[in-house]
C-alpha cells in the first residue's frame, strides 16, 4: 500500500522509524560531521552569525519579519555579510553550519523555506578559482567519506531508492557560463533565459556534462552581473559578467557563490546600480554596518554556501528533499 506524502509529514515520527528514513537522517547529521572535519583540516575556524538582523541578507530571496522590541527584524537568509565581517576582522578563513530562511513560495520537490546552510568564507590570493577548488576539495572529502564510512546506511537508502555512487574528479570542472549555454544549444536545447538556466536547463546540461566529462559534480563560473547581488566582485575584463559560481550534483544547483566586493568605493557604487542609495537614511542598520566595515580595510574574499538538504537529497537519489529534512518547512506547513 502506498502512503502519501503529506499523511508520511503529518505522522513524521513513524515514518522515521522506517530504515530508509532513519538511515536518511543519520546521513545528514554525517555530511555535517565530514564537513566540519574537512574545513578544520584545512585551518578554517567555525563561526556561529546572527540570525536575527536588521535587513535583508540576501538580495532576490524572501524574507520573513518578526517584531523585534517594536522595531522589525528579520531572519537571516544567509550567514553572507557576517561571514564577510568575520574575514574582515582578520578571523581568516570561516565556515558555518546554521539555519537558513528562506521566505519563496516555492512548493516544488527541492525547495523548503528552512534550510540548513553549509558555508564558508576565505580570503584569496589571486583568483575566486581558489575558493571553487576548496569547496570542490571538501566535498569530495565528504562524498569519500559517505561512502567508506557509512556503507550499511547507505545500502538501508539504495535499497528504497536505487542510486549510484556520484562522479566526483580530481580537480574542479569548471564551465563558464556562456560556454554551458553554447552546450545547451549545441545540443537542441534552447535556454528559456539567456540570463540564467532553468531548472529543465540545469537538468539537461548535467546530462552533457556527465557524458563529456564523466561527472555528476561540476561548476558553472562567470554569470551575468546583472542577477548577482550588489556585493558580488566583477569580471574585470567584462563588467557583464560577474566572479560568481554555482556547484550542481546530478544537474541541480547545490550551491552558490562568488568572490565578494572588497573596496568599499565600488561596493557602494554596485549598491547603486541596483537601485540602493547607501547615503539612505532608510539603509538598514545591518547594511549601514556591513559598508562601514569596508572602509577599514578587508582582503579580497571569496565563498559559497551549499544547503545540507539538497546535498542530501541529490546525493542519495531521493524522490523529494522533505524526505532529508527532519521536520521540513514549505510554504504549507509549519508544523
Amino acid at each position: 500500500a502506498s502512503v502519501s506524502q503529506e499523511a508520511r509529514l503529518d505522522y513524521r515520527w513513524l515514518e522515521l522509524r522506517t530504515p530508509a528514513s532513519a538511515a536518511t537522517l543519520k546521513l545528514q547529521a554525517a555530511v555535517c560531521r565530514l564537513y566540519r572535519n574537512a574545513m578544520d583540516a584545512r585551518g578554517f575556524v567555525e563561526i556561529h552569525s546572527p540570525k536575527l538582523i536588521a535587513g535583508e541578507s540576501e538580495s532576490g530571496a524572501g524574507v520573513f519579519t518578526t517584531d523585534y522590541f517594536g522595531e522589525t527584524a528579520c531572519l537571516a537568509q544567509s550567514p553572507q555579510l557576517y561571514k564577510q565581517l568575520a574575514v574582515a576582522g582578520d578571523l581568516g578563513g570561516v565556515y558555518e553550519v546554521g539555519p537558513v530562511f528562506r521566505a519563496e513560495n516555492s512548493n516544488t520537490r527541492r525547495h523548503l523555506c528552512e534550510f540548513t546552510g553549509l558555508d564558508f568564507e576565505v580570503p584569496i590570493v589571486a583568483h575566486y578559482s581558489e575558493a571553487i577548488s576548496i569547496g570542490h576539495g571538501v566535498f569530495k572529502a565528504i562524498f569519500e567519506g559517505l561512502e567508506n564510512e557509512c556503507s550499511d546506511l547507505l545500502t538501508s537508502v539504495r535499497a528504497q531508492f536505487p542510486s549510484s555512487k556520484p562522479v566526483i574528479s580530481d580537480e574542479p570542472v569548471v564551465l563558464h557560463f556562456d560556454d554551458a549555454l553554447q552546450l545547451l544549444r549545441d545540443a537542441g536545447v534552447a535556454p528559456e533565459d539567456q540570463d540564467d538556466l532553468s531548472g529543465a536547463d540545469e537538468l539537461r546540461l548535467g546530462e552533457i556534462v556527465k557524458e563529456k566529462h564523466g561527472v555528476d559534480f561540476f561548476v558553472v563560473d562567470q554569470y551575468p552581473s546583472t542577477i548577482r547581488p550588489f556585493y558580488t566582485m566583477l569580471d574585470p575584463s567584462d563588467s557583464s559578467r560577474s566572479n560568481s559560481y554555482d556547484f550542481f550534483l546530478r544537474g541541480q544547483e547545490i550551491c552558490s557563490g562568488a568572490q565578494r566586493v572588497h573596496d568599499p568605493s565600488l561596493l557602494r557604487d554596485q549598491l547603486r546600480a541596483k537601485g540602493l542609495d547607501p547615503d539612505a537614511a532608510d539603509l538598514s542598520a545591518s547594511l549601514k554596518s556591513y559598508m562601514q566595515a569596508f572602509e577599514h580595510g578587508a582582503p579580497p574574499h571569496a565563498g559559497c554556501g551549499f544547503g545540507l538538504e539538497r546535498v542530501v537529497f541529490l546525493y542519495l537519489g531521493l524522490d523529494n528533499i522533505r524526505r532529508a529534512s527532519l521536520f521540513p518547512r514549505d510554504p504549507k506547513r509549519c508544523a
